[in-house]
């Protein structure tokens, strides 16, 4: 029986802790292999056209998620992850809130694989949400940020402990991790530079698939898109009065 119970209980127990944790670092590394899978399918949607890739991926995100949230032991991509990182140190947070990050990943999951597996129906919504799962995947293998558990800081009553990068117990910031006035004006040069070539990049990226055309329309205002309109329409008749002169 207790080895039943030790089965389900969620979490590792590790001494001087006082709540059961998962090892951060094996994590991290499990969302850079996703990240890049998610990529890898992403790309190949964009400028192949075809879903093959994003179809099988999309598959094992949603089982490997579901896992996750029953059982991570046996998670696929945890196991990756913990064979990349086995020499390392382990960096130990909190099981509760990486589970409740983890249930919003397979709620996200599951739709994405009903419309592109399933029901294949493409659309930008569709990639959008593909695009905040790379988001969210990224931020935690690069720089340690669980979007997910800072939902459920705002959600839970009790404070939690043991979050990734030690953020629920740090109180105050050393020197190394201040802005000086120059770096503040480095840093918001640089954002506000990262935003405006993503911008010029997507509205004047050339119309070669579906998907660019779809994005591009998106991002035009009202005039544009009424002018693009007009031109059409002007285009029509004049081929009709080409028709008409035969």
């Amino acid at each position: 029986m207790s080895a039943l119970k030790e089965f389900f209980a969620y979490g590792e127990k590790v001494p001087g802790y006082d709540v059961r944790v998962l090892n951060e670092r094996e994590a991290r590394a499990a969302a850079g292999i996703l990240f890049i899978g998610a990529f890898i399918g992403l790309t190949n949607g964009v400028m192949l056209g075809t879903a093959v890739f994003s179809e099988y991926f999309v598959t094992f995100f949603a089982i490997d998620f579901t896992i996750r949230v029953i059982q991570p032991r046996y998670a696929p991509s945890l196991l990756l992850g913990r064979f990349f990182v086995r020499h390392q140190t382990p960096e130990y947070v909190g099981a509760e809130q990486k589970r409740f990050a983890w249930l919003l990943g397979m709620i996200l999951a599951w739709p994405m694989f009903y419309y592109l597996v399933i029901d294949f129906q493409p659309n930008p919504i569709k990639v959008l949400v593909c695009l905040i799962c790379m988001a969210l995947l990224f931020f935690e293998s690069a720089f340690s940020v669980c979007v997910g558990c800072k939902i459920f800081h705002l959600v839970k009553k009790t404070a939690p402990t043991h979050c990734p990068g030690g953020v629920c117990e740090m109180r105050t910031k050393d020197p190394v991790q201040k802005f000086t006035f120059t770096q503040k004006l480095i840093l918001t040069v640089t954002v506000v530079a990262i935003f405006y070539g993503t911008y010029a990049y997507m509205t004047k990226l050339e119309d070669r698939t579906a998907l660019t055309k779809k994005i591009k329309t998106m991002m035009m205002s009202d005039a544009e898109l009424k002018k693009i309109e007009d031109a059409k329409y002007q285009k029509e008749l004049e081929e009709f009065d080409k028709d008409d002169d035969f």
